[in-house]
């Protein structure tokens, strides 16, 4: 499928295909993704192969391979004689995809707290600790990652596959959306000390207490959100 209106593959690209195609391409996924999830490239643009071919230093193998990937994620949509782009949701899609996490994450709560091995909740708690020094150094795009794989993490601790996969692809639609509410560096601040506690309650093992911190938490996180894309932000 031609996915922009470039000049058929060159020789580079046919050498290019013969690396480690899967490492390369998971590369420009993340590199993609975090430029979506930034909003460096907006929702419901379409995506220039050429001027990400020269900005990531990559030929249009693993591009498109990355693609195809992102599209799989649900931020990607390759549309036939007009190439990639972006993929726009609405308030409503984004708020319905927010009430899914919150319940997948209500009843992984529970669970969790049940069935996640001592050195998952360490594992945990690691992660935790490193977020606090994305906090500390400004990092808010290592601060997102990390929040987000905490989520991941302790809805992984139910040891429920399907929890667990469901829960991914969901999140993983909305991404940049969520990530747009932790610009206000009030909730920014607000979020980490719901996450102390998230962890003390996990920790403790205390799982009705875990599934209020965390309903509230994605409740608070929203209503930020909204007003933030609402204004255009």
């Amino acid at each position: 499928m031609q996915l922009d209106d470039d000049a058929p593959d060159t020789a580079d690209d046919v050498a290019a295909s013969a690396l480690p195609r899967g490492r390369a391409a998971m590369r420009v996924v993340e590199r993609i993704r975090d430029m979506i999830i930034a909003g460096e490239l907006a929702a419901g643009a379409r995506i220039s192969e050429r001027m990400l071919t020269e900005r990531l230093g990559v030929t249009r193998t693993p591009l498109r391979e990355a693609f195809k990937i992102l599209e799989a994620e649900g931020l990607v949509r390759i549309v036939p004689n007009r190439g990639a782009e972006v993929v726009a949701l609405s308030l409503a899609e984004v708020e319905a995809a927010i009430e899914v996490l919150i319940g997948l994450e209500s009843v992984a709560a529970e669970l969790a707290c049940a069935r996640a091995t001592p050195e998952e909740i360490e594992a945990i708690a690691g992660l935790h600790a490193r977020m606090l020094a994305c906090q500390t150094a400004g990092d808010l795009m290592g601060y997102f990652h990390l929040n987000q794989d905490i989520h991941q993490r302790i809805v992984d601790g139910a040891h429920n596959a399907a929890l667990s996969r469901v829960y991914r692809t969901e999140s993983a639609r909305i991404r940049r959306y969520r990530f747009a509410g932790n610009r206000s560096p009030e909730r920014w601040a607000r979020a980490v000390a719901e996450h102390a506690q998230i962890l003390d309650a996990l920790q403790q093992r205390e799982g009705a207490l875990l599934r209020e911190i965390l309903r509230t938490h994605h409740l608070k996180g929203w209503q930020v959100t909204r007003r933030t894309l609402e204004s255009g932000g």
